[in-house]
């Protein structure tokens, strides 16, 4: 045995990214390598990356599709630089290293561009890099590596990926095309030998992967065992990885049953659980739109659980049903991504006006328009807050990590039910696609919620203009015999509900529906600080910003405010952000809740770190402003 194999290198965490054509299965690949690092108790951060197209031309540098994973202790973010890639082809290669700068004059490993450590392992598929392969790719030498500037220092670790899974597969009876497409399971079995990882909890990902697909599993699994024993067997040129066992952020606070999730996928849980735990029916009225469609299919296969989905027509459409499904007493939901919150605003107002709970989940991505569908942006807060015509106030809440989308949507629901309100819930595609450790609640310790019933007593005299002590409405649908009502989209009148033009009345009612959302700060958490919170310097940022802040937040030392309720702002914000001679304001757009935040303490000095690249921060740019003097 090659003396090499005897070596194990120790880390804490570690920045893996997979990269291969749309069809290569990339992002299959790095979900199964994610979900196998969780079970195995390692902290994870996870960035899928892929192109909006349908399907580039094979081998072309638009057609590149990546996956990139931190896992260990103490993980925060998918990393900014890789330490391990897996580059499937040539294209692969080029853009898995130098990212979106592979046409700039100084991109060859430039600190400023390149995504790699400068003693990163990259494993790459040789049978991929022919001339055509490279022509393909926009090289215009035959050597890419010394083309690409790739520094003497980076391991390189050719493997003949496809002739490998050719040979692994010569008898199974399948076409050549078929045996291609597990090439990347001969990849993921390459890595999990890298990393020391069991490869009978691999296998049984896998099986379970494929279970509706059984033909799969066999062929599959043969792939990745050889995969796993080219790397044992042959005495690969790098030294096997071994990340040091360390109690996770999750492990260590209380017990329970721990999965990794997306964010889309922990959104519908946290829905599903909220119509559970208010003894609701759930609807969801809704269109497909990249990236939330996720959830609507993850809802519509949930008959089980009492979830009624439609896929409407249309954005309009989708809402109007969900707005008709709240009229009639149930927890009604509409998801959806920027243009179709647009498109939502108008009926979204009717909400407001008519005072209904309803669920309006955004998952933002580039824009405007069609933009950039695949890629994630902060850039909806503002049409969120005030994209709609007259003063038209409704709850806007943020999750920060893919877990706590299941936290937030569960907040949304018990927020929109108990105070008869519409409730924006912002995420966005780096949290709806990624994927974090969530630690699974039982549904006793989640918090009660309360849904605003009209009380029995007003049987036989009902008047829709009555409201509690809070200032909220109460709330009675077709069928309550005795609570029979009007409920429209023109003005009421405050005392009896009925329409109303009077100048005075109108005013006390657009006071009435703004200080009903105002009050709700009484009920939310107050504003946490995190990190040095004896520090001059605080970070300021909201929604899925959490984890790369609070990574930068410690190396700079400095405190840092995550804000995860935006509208109303919790009743301590002011006094924190008092508290700070320097304020920096974090966010994927070009200022939007900064300019809120102005609006709200124009007294309080603030400074800006703004990225619109259709990617999460890197962390590396955030410490380096933030060292910066004022």
């Amino acid at each position: 045995m090659h003396p090499q194999l005897n070596l194990i290198h120790k880390v804490k965490h570690i920045v893996v990214r997979f990269c291969g054509d749309s069809g290569d299965g990339m992002q299959l690949t790095g979900n199964l390598f994610a979900q196998l690092a969780a079970e195995l108790g390692h902290e994870i951060s996870t960035l899928p990356d892929f192109p909006a197209e349908i399907r580039a031309p094979q081998g072309t540098l638009g057609g590149v599709s990546g996956f990139q994973v931190e896992l260990g202790e103490g993980v925060y973010t998918p990393g900014d630089k890789a330490d391990v890639i897996v580059a499937m082809n040539a294209a692969a290669l080029k853009v898995c290293t130098l990212g979106s700068h592979f046409n700039h004059p100084q991109a060859h490993f430039d600190e400023q561009f390149s995504l790699y450590h400068r003693h990163a392992i990259v494993m790459v598929d040789t049978d991929s890099l022919t001339n055509k392969d490279l022509e393909k790719a926009q090289y215009h030498t035959a050597n890419p590596f010394e083309e690409l500037g790739i520094p003497e220092s980076v391991q390189i670790v050719p493997v003949a990926l496809t002739t490998l899974t050719k040979e692994a597969l010569k008898d199974s009876g399948m076409d050549n095309k078929a045996m291609l497409k597990s090439r990347n399971m001969f990849a993921l079995g390459l890595i999990c030998w890298l990393f020391d990882e069991p490869m009978e909890k691999a296998i049984h990902l896998l099986e379970d992967k494929f279970k509706k697909k059984p033909a799969l599993i066999a062929p599959n699994t043969k792939v990745m065992v050889d995969g796993y024993n080219y790397g044992q067997n042959l005495a690969l040129s790098v030294n096997q990885i071994r990340l040091e066992s360390g109690a996770s952020r999750v492990e260590s606070g209380e017990k329970g049953r721990c999965t990794s999730i997306a964010g889309n996928r922990a959104t519908a849980f946290g829905l599903i659980a909220a119509a559970e735990k208010a003894g609701k029916h759930l609807f969801l009225g809704s269109y497909p739109i990249t990236p939330a469609t996720d959830i609507l299919h993850e809802l519509a296969g949930r008959k089980d659980m009492n979830v009624m989905a439609i896929q409407a027509e249309d954005e309009i459409a989708g809402v109007c049903t969900a707005i008709g499904a709240a009229f009639a007493g149930d927890l009604a939901c509409t998801t959806t991504s920027g243009p179709g919150l647009s498109l939502k605003s108008e009926a979204i107002g009717l909400a407001v006006m008519a005072e209904l709970p309803l669920v309006v989940v955004d998952v933002q991505r580039g824009g405007p328009s069609t933009g950039l569908p695949t890629k994630t942006e902060q850039t909806d807060l503002l049409q969120a807050l005030y994209g709609r015509n007259g003063e038209c106030p409704a709850v806007v809440l943020a999750a920060s990590t893919s877990a706590n989308c299941f936290d937030f949507a569960y907040e949304a629901c018990k927020i929109a039910l108990e105070n008869m309100t519409p409730v924006v819930l912002l995420t966005d595609t780096y949290l709806a696609n990624g994927t974090s450790i969530w630690r699974i609640p039982t549904m006793a310790e989640l918090p009660a919620i309360k849904p605003q019933s009209v009380p029995e007593d007003l049987k036989g005299h009902y008047n829709p203009a009555l409201r509690d002590e809070r200032g909220v409405r109460y709330w009675a649908y077709p069928g309550m015999e005795g609570y029979e009502h009007r409920n429209i989209g023109l003005e009421r009148d405050a005392e009896r509900g009925t329409i109303s033009t009077n100048p005075e009345n109108h005013e006390k009612m657009v006071l009435a529906r703004k200080q009903k959302i105002e009050q709700i700060a009484n009920s939310i958490p107050e504003l946490r600080v995190q990190c040095n919170t004896d520090s001059d310097t605080l970070l300021v940022g909201w929604g899925s910003t959490e984890g790369h802040l609070h990574a930068a937040a410690d190396e700079l030392n400095c405190a840092l405010a995550q804000f995860n309720y935006i509208m109303p702002l919790p009743k301590n914000t002011r006094e924190v952000l008092s508290q700070y001679k320097r304020i920096i304001v974090c966010e994927l757009n070009t200022g939007q809740f900064a300019a809120y935040l102005r609006a709200q303490f124009p007294d309080i000095k603030m400074e800006q770190y703004n990225e619109i690249q259709g990617q999460p921060f890197a962390v590396e740019r955030i410490v380096a402003y933030g060292s910066k003097s004022i």
